[in-house]
């Protein structure tokens, strides 16, 4: 395990960063018709503003302190965005998993404000299937 965490965080150098290979914004992760939105929060936040993006893809409510734990229920072979608010627990999430083999998480960029934007009435339109029923 420490073998691996040394060639994540050896993987970090000024190209990664500077590109932002690690981040995501919720758009583009959900225009993967395979994402999964990790979220991260504890579990009264959770409570507080659930995530459910119904129309926009899969939602896993994991609370950062039960990823070791359960950390398999995340699959491997999806795009996986994982948020907090602020990125600071998402990027221990995203070197975690790193570390233990996911190839395909990334850092929600933005928090809640990126969010909200997704969950506009046209972000929504774009995403039901079919439309909305005429009235």
């Amino acid at each position: 395990m420490e073998q691996a965490l040394n060639q994540v965080l050896e993987s970090m150098d000024l190209a990664f960063v500077g590109q932002a290979r690690h981040k995501i914004t919720p758009a583009e992760l959900f225009a993967s018709a395979d994402s999964l939105l990790l979220d991260i929060r504890t579990l009264p936040e959770q409570q507080t503003l659930t995530l459910g993006f119904v129309h926009h893809g899969e939602v896993l409510s994991l609370p950062l302190d039960l990823l070791p734990r359960q950390f398999s229920q995340i699959p491997k072979n999806r795009t996986v965005g994982i948020f907090c608010p602020h990125g600071v627990r998402a990027a221990m999430a995203y070197t975690y998993l790193r570390a233990h083999g996911y190839t395909q998480v990334y850092v929600v960029d933005g928090g809640y404000a990126a969010l909200a934007e997704e969950a506009r009435p046209g972000a929504v339109l774009k995403r039901c299937a079919g439309g909305l029923p005429e009235a």
